[in-house]
C-alpha cells in the first residue's frame, strides 16, 4: 500500500519523502483534490515497471504475430468492392 499526501504537503517534506522511498522501500503517491496526481518509487522499482511493460508488449507482438494472415475466400474482395489487396512484401 502506498502512502497519499497532499501536493502541497509534498512540496514542504520533499527531502523526507526522497528518504521514505529510497531507504525505507515506500511508495509515496502525491494527491491533488484527493485524486492521485503522480507517484514516487524508488529507481529499481521503475526497472522493475519497465521491464513488465516491455515483457507485456512483446507478448503481445508474438501473440499477433503468430496469428499471421488468412486468404480472402474467392470473389469477397469484389462482394464487399474493395479494389485493392495487399500481399505482402514477396508480391511482385
Amino acid at each position: 500500500m502506498a502512502y497519499e499526501i497532499p501536493v502541497t504537503q509534498a512540496r514542504a517534506e520533499l527531502a523526507e519523502l526522497i528518504n521514505r522511498v529510497v531507504y525505507g522501500g515506500e511508495r509515496v503517491v502525491v494527491t491533488r483534490h484527493g485524486k492521485p496526481l503522480v507517484a514516487l518509487v524508488s529507481a529499481a522499482d521503475l526497472e522493475r515497471l519497465e521491464g513488465l511493460a516491455e515483457e507485456a508488449e512483446e507478448h503481445t507482438i508474438s501473440s499477433v504475430t503468430s496469428i499471421g494472415t488468412t486468404p480472402s475466400a474467392p470473389g469477397e474482395a469484389r462482394r464487399f468492392g474493395i479494389a485493392a489487396e495487399h500481399r505482402g512484401p514477396s508480391a511482385t
